[in-house]
């Protein structure tokens, strides 16, 4: 995320939450950099929205209750937005930046949050992807992280 400006405002997303309560919340709110013709710019990776990444950019509406709330996405940017339960060393803070280091090497960016043990990744389409994919998997495979793809291109689905 680039730093927070008179240009950046919260738009909120409503989510739909399952029987088991996930996600956490029903609404969340991201960082986007307003663009003057009723759509924003997306500025940080969502931790719960789905089919949305970092950079694209979505239609916005103020509604009756003063709050600006996402509607469609107008133009995606083609970056993929992954997530990850990180499971070893019980997603210490240590643990999450190694993943981050991880992706990192391999062209993604990201951050983590510690209630969730979560991290989330902004995978942007010039990542080497394959590589990407294989590190997720093994991670997996090894336990030390659950992943799921909150939002993803075709360039991510051809690339195994």
């Amino acid at each position: 995320m680039t730093n927070i400006s008179d240009t950046h405002v919260k738009v909120h997303f409503r989510l739909d939450v399952d029987e088991d309560g996930w996600p956490p919340a029903g609404v969340e709110s991201l960082w986007a950099v307003r663009l003057g013709d009723g759509t924003v710019r997306l500025d940080n990776t969502p931790w719960f929205v789905r089919g949305v990444a970092c950079g694209d950019i979505v239609g916005v509406e103020l509604e009756d209750d003063g709050v600006l709330y996402a509607r469609e996405t107008v133009q995606p940017s083609g970056n993929c937005t992954i997530r990850l339960i990180v499971l070893r060393d019980e997603g210490s803070a240590a643990a999450r930046q190694t993943v981050l280091d991880s992706f990192h090497r391999l062209g993604a960016t990201g951050e983590g949050i510690q209630h969730f043990r979560m991290v989330a990744l902004d995978v942007p389409p010039e990542a080497d992807l394959p590589e990407i994919r294989k590190l997720l998997e093994h991670g997996a495979a090894q336990e030390w992280w659950q992943w799921e793809e909150g939002c993803v291109t075709s360039a991510w689905q051809k690339a195994l």
